[in-house]
């Protein structure tokens, strides 16, 4: 029985996450930290370092302000991080990977198996079509997401810059600029409202034709269901980074 502490636990990924816990009889949520009041089932505490119950894998769906103190009690108590917060700057980035030297650490911009394959297709694609072709990604989520361009869209770009010798430069915004598109541009936008759970394109927009790769989230229950399987299958693991690619391996 994988035991379970969830980080964001009163937040609607954390109760998604909660419902998979339930239905499972591998693993167990022992304990939750949010700061928001709540009545979850199980100990529920405002800082991680009060935490006092046994814990094999930490689970966040939080903030990115809660990773330093997440990465410390995981350090403290050697125990696994299974991380799905988005929006990190690139210091934490790399304060995640340094971590992962001394830790088991699951990061992932996205938990959902479909988007994953989405990124090994952009990837094919971009190195099938080469350079001729410009690339453009289209993100849309609900009105409540903080973070914009979203993490996926993010890691969707990084596999395509990836097969073009990482030469590409992201363009976020193009209404300040009156001039071409540059032939190694990679445009990202963003839209935001309603109810929109998640949906991603990647666009490759050549001579005379248009080839699009996209995915469509239904339910945030899928993010959940990832998080749950990434936090099982790193109950056990040894020091090291670890991501959908290595869940998927497994077979998970």
């Amino acid at each position: 029985m994988t035991k379970l502490l969830l980080c964001g636990c009163a937040g609607k990924m954390g109760a998604a996450v909660r419902n998979i816990v339930n239905e499972r009889r591998d693993c167990k949520i022992v304990a939750g930290v949010d700061r928001a009041p709540a009545e979850p089932g199980f100990s529920l505490y405002q800082d991680i370092g009060a935490v006092t119950e046994p814990v094999d894998v930490v689970v966040d769906f939080s903030h990115p302000s809660a990773l330093e103190p997440i990465l410390r009690y995981c350090k403290a108590n050697q125990s696994a991080a299974v991380l799905c917060t988005t929006g990190y700057s690139p210091e934490q980035v790399q304060a995640v990977e340094s971590a992962a030297r001394e830790l088991p650490v699951f990061y992932s911009r996205n938990m959902s198996l479909g988007i994953n394959l989405l990124m090994e297709l952009a990837k094919t694609t971009s190195s099938v079509l080469g350079q001729d072709f410009d690339v453009e990604i289209v993100e849309a989520h609900h009105n409540q997401k903080i973070d914009a361009p979203s993490g996926t869209a993010l890691m969707l770009a990084d596999a395509v810059n990836s097969t073009r010798e990482n030469g590409m430069k992201y363009t976020y915004d193009r209404h300040s600029q009156r001039k071409k598109r540059e032939p190694a541009e990679l445009g990202i936008h963003s839209i935001r409202g309603g109810t929109i759970v998640g949906e991603h394109q990647v666009i490759f927009a050549g001579q005379h034709e248009v080839i699009t790769l996209s995915h469509s989230a239904q339910s945030k229950e899928l993010f959940a269901v990832g998080a749950v399987n990434a936090a099982v299958f790193m109950a056990g693991k040894g020091p090291g980074l670890y991501d959908m690619g290595d869940l998927v391996r497994e077979g998970i």
